[in-house]
């Protein structure tokens, strides 16, 4: 008969080598996933570096947030650190050391902003190409000529560490990459009229459903810190805030973080989005009232 302390030592044991099982199965299956090679389809670029073409790409870069994640040098930023989800801060996107390696071209950049796929066929972890996929081909030419004119900045990109609930949402399929979810054979944007439309608030409305859903109704925002709080619903629904504002509370949240009670909005909440115009505020406020209304978190 086993003594207890053998027993015991026995259970810990086969629970150390469960533990060890799950770790090794999670580490292959998330590892997979990031090195998963994706085929993207060449696409027609005509970047120039005209003056014109880069103010307009340099408000391209600020209004869908960009900077948010690359800092408002480009040379980087931090997105999050914490350890559950891991270290994860944009890359340098300048010439300068750390940043772009040498050979990177044009075609490179459509990849990585539209379809989220580096050089090297990997889907680039936590780049939302979703809200870019859309980008008209004028924009993106803008927005790459402004990218390739920021001064070179000397500091070295933070390589990427995934923490244990990173990982685990990536092996459990509960996280994706955006390379994983476009249809990169079909990504042919249209070029949509500027305008305080509808149509166009549509199209400048991408940058706000990473966070905030594909339907506008906030909640749990995917593939967040622990510590993020829900996103807010855009929808008119009397459940969410923006249902009771009018189009001034609107533009005034975007212009200052601060809600009509005169509460600041989460930090979470890029403030670059304030950088739109008058144009840009009215169209996307169109957008948004246009949806139906929908309970907070809903899908």
């Amino acid at each position: 008969m086993k003594s207890p302390g053998r027993f015991l030592a026995a259970i810990v044991a086969i629970l150390a080598g469960i533990i060890v099982a799950a770790v090794i199965v999670v580490a292959v299956r998330s590892n997979a996933v990031l090195h998963r090679i994706h085929a993207v389809p060449p696409a027609e670029l005509t970047v120039t570096s005209d003056a014109a073409a880069v103010a307009r790409g340099r408000h391209v870069a600020l209004v869908r947030g960009c900077v948010a994640c690359h800092g408002p040098d480009l040379g980087g930023a931090e997105v999050m650190d914490n350890f559950p989800m891991g270290r994860i801060y944009g890359p340098n996107l300048t010439r300068g050391r750390g940043g772009l390696p040498e050979g990177f071209t044009d075609e490179d950049f459509e990849r990585a902003i539209r379809h989220g796929v580096a050089p090297d066929g990997r889907g680039l972890f936590l780049m939302p190409s979703d809200d870019y996929a859309d980008l008209s081909r004028s924009d993106l030419n803008d927005l790459i000529a402004y990218v390739k004119s920021v001064p070179p900045v000397n500091r070295a990109s933070v390589p990427i560490h995934l923490g244990p609930v990173a990982r685990v949402l990536l092996a459990a399929g509960k996280m994706t990459l955006a390379a994983d979810r476009i249809d990169h054979a079909n990504v042919q944007p249209d070029e949509v009229p500027r305008g305080a439309t509808v149509a166009y608030g549509r199209y400048l409305s991408t940058a706000c459903s990473g966070c905030h859903g594909e339907h506008f109704s906030g909640g749990k925002i995917a593939g967040g810190a622990p510590d993020w709080p829900p996103a807010a619903n855009l929808t008119p629904d009397p459940s969410g805030g923006l249902g009771k504002w009018t189009e001034a509370d609107f533009e005034h949240l975007l212009k200052t973080g601060l809600r009509p009670d005169g509460s600041s909005v989460s930090p979470v909440m890029p403030r670059v989005f304030g950088q739109m115009d008058p144009t840009e505020m009215q169209a996307l406020w169109q957008f948004l009232r246009s949806l139906p209304p929908r309970p907070t978190g809903s899908h």
